[in-house]
């Protein structure tokens, strides 16, 4: 399976006791709190050397057990929706900003006493939505998502900036539109990539949207940004933006990461239900590629399994497929030291952000149960498990 560029950096070991992971029951995520600390810490410092404001983005990461540990480093958190934004409100705090392809009416009245900030995606929408929001008696900030036409993301299905995108607008179709009411600018061009990618294409935002800058309060650099990679430029993340607010002093800079929060900040813990030979030796997971880590199937991208190599680089090679009816539920071909038995455990790595917060039941299979690891005093706790009645539930 070809692996793109934007997911090849999945595949730092987290320090977890092998102990812990046998008593596991599995399926399970397990998020360590410690890492969780130091990809906030790395953040924190680019807050204090800038000035800038990072917020959790929801879509990538909203286990709210662990809100506990990060809000005592980031400012607050951006919603995609009306649940998201709730959640980010009761549960985390700070800042709450908001922004979604479109909003119906009933979704700005929702939202109205929960967010700091709405940022809209169109000036339709913000034509249609601009006298209910300024008439509220605490109304939001109110911001515009554009479109730099720009982008270096090199799978299609994550580039906002591909042609016909929905997703914001172009200098072209800025022209001539009314800014009234209008405080801040949000654009969100980035996946996984590093502080040279922001540099390229803020000269690009500043280019074509500079006429427009001056007027605004704030700017949101969006998400994308993988501050917590190894590999990450820090000090150059914070020379761009130093750089960015001198030019524009009025301006407050937010970024929103999801995935640098989380990164290599959790697992997901496998069993080995059946072993059989077809036209090559098949393992059988009770985790599902579709269900459970579906970037597997959308990116795609080959995640990392502890002991796992490429097929060939060791002396067994299995097809692990999971546990759905779909015929392409296929996590991928793994090399191994030991032949595959039914009861072993497979350490899948990397799998915190974009996981619990896309899976589904699809089948009717168990979602993974959650559980937090805190490396410091090498305990784990089962936070949240999941029966019948969540299936149930989902239906009518």
């Amino acid at each position: 399976m070809e692996v793109p560029h934007e997911r090849c950096f999945r595949g730092a070991r987290i320090k977890m006791k092998f102990r812990y992971i046998e008593d596991i029951p599995t399926p399970c995520y397990v998020v360590d709190t410690g890492r969780l600390k130091q990809n906030a810490r790395t953040i924190h410092h680019v807050q204090e050397e800038t000035g800038a404001k990072v917020i959790l983005a929801l879509k990538g990461f909203a286990m709210f057990s662990v809100f506990g540990v990060l809000k005592k480093y980031l400012f607050g958190t951006t919603a995609s929706s009306v649940h998201e934004a709730r959640l980010g409100r009761e549960e985390f705090g700070g800042e709450v900003h908001a922004y979604a392809p479109a909003y119906s009416d009933a979704d700005i009245e929702a939202l109205l006493p929960m967010v700091d900030h709405i940022t809209f995606n169109s000036f339709s929408q913000l034509e249609r939505h601009r006298e209910q929001v300024m008439l509220y008696p605490k109304p939001p900030s109110v911001g515009l998502r554009i479109n730099p036409e720009y982008s270096e993301i090199k799978t299609p299905l994550y580039d906002p900036c591909r042609p016909n995108s929905r997703l914001g607008m172009t200098c072209e179709q800025c022209k001539g539109q009314s800014l009234i009411g209008v405080e801040g600018l949000h654009f969100h061009t980035m996946c996984e990539q590093n502080a040279d990618t922001l540099e390229r294409t803020l000269e690009v935002v500043e280019e074509k949207f500079g006429s427009m800058i001056p007027q605004m309060k704030w700017i949101n650099f969006g998400g994308g940004h993988h501050i917590s990679r190894s590999d990450y430029d820090v000090e150059r993340l914070c020379r761009i933006i130093q750089s960015f607010r001198k030019r524009h002093p009025q301006c407050q800079v937010y970024l929103e990461p999801g995935e640098a929060i989380a990164l290599h900040a959790g697992v997901l813990v496998a069993s080995v239900l059946d072993v059989f030979e077809a036209s090559m030796p098949i393992a059988i997971l009770d985790v599902s590629a579709t269900a459970h880590m579906p970037d597997v199937l959308e990116m795609p991208y080959r995640p990392v399994i502890r002991g796992g190599e490429e097929p060939g680089a060791k002396p067994f090679t299995y097809r692990l497929g999971g546990l759905t009816c779909l015929a392409g539920d296929e996590i991928g071909d793994y090399a191994f030291d030991q032949p595959l038995k039914v009861g072993d455990r497979l350490i899948f790595e990397d799998m915190a952000h974009y996981t619990m917060v896309k899976n589904t039941a699809f089948n009717g299979v168990p979602l993974p149960s959650i559980a937090i690891y805190d490396s410091e005093a090498e305990t784990y706790q089962i936070v949240r498990s999941f029966d019948y009645d969540d299936y149930r539930n989902r239906l009518s």
